[in-house]
């Protein structure tokens, strides 16, 4: 039970005591006006507890931030997101050219470049020669498509070696290039002389 003379102090001093609510003074004497029960007695001991829990578990710089702060503390990504932007802030754009720093022998922008519309280049002959001889009704024209096929794979062979920096291990590709490009020589000469030797025979007739 409470103590009369502690409830009496308590209220002097405008206090209030989870075991007495309010004192009622007779002359010199004090005594107790009204008792909690027990289950409020449990009820204001657990809420207490859980406030002060959850004050101990905050950071300090996130219980001293106001409501409209930004809480980095409860966002882990956003913390790290920004020391990296201020990382790479202060260390300027040459960190990341050596970071993704490549080997002496990897080819330069404009050889990429080359290589690639090369490529494109050859497929898009590839595709016009194939629809003329559809438009045209003379299917060597197709024949032609076909026989620059080798020297397409040969351009293939050369873009993936240099794009594993010329690997030792994917040296085969410069023979089957080179093997590629011999064999495309032969048919496109090949298709071209059936083209020529087919006009001939149209002028003949």
């Amino acid at each position: 039970m409470a103590n009369p003379a502690a409830c009496s102090l308590q209220q002097g001093a405008m206090l209030s005591s989870p075991w007495c609510s309010a004192v009622s003074r007779t002359g010199a004497s004090s005594r107790v006006a009204w008792l909690p029960t027990r289950r409020q007695q449990r009820a204001s001991a657990v809420a207490a507890a859980a406030e002060l829990d959850g004050r101990s578990s905050r950071p300090a710089a996130v219980q001293s931030a106001g409501p409209g702060a930004l809480n980095l503390a409860a966002s882990p990504a956003i913390a790290t997101a920004a020391v990296l932007l201020l990382g790479a802030a202060a260390a300027g754009p040459a960190v990341a050219f050596e970071i993704h720093a490549e080997p002496a022998n990897a080819l330069s922008l404009p050889t990429w470049a080359i290589h690639t519309s090369s490529v494109l280049e050859w497929i898009t002959a590839m595709g016009l020669m194939w629809r003329y001889g559809e438009v045209s009704g003379n299917p060597r024209w197709k024949g032609m498509a076909w026989g620059m096929m080798p020297c397409l794979g040969s351009a293939m062979c050369a873009c993936t070696w240099h794009l594993f920096y010329n690997s030792p291990d994917l040296e085969f590709l410069v023979a089957l290039q080179a093997a590629l490009t011999v064999v495309g020589n032969f048919t496109c000469w090949w298709a071209a002389y059936r083209i020529y030797k087919g006009a001939q025979q149209e002028q003949g007739a």
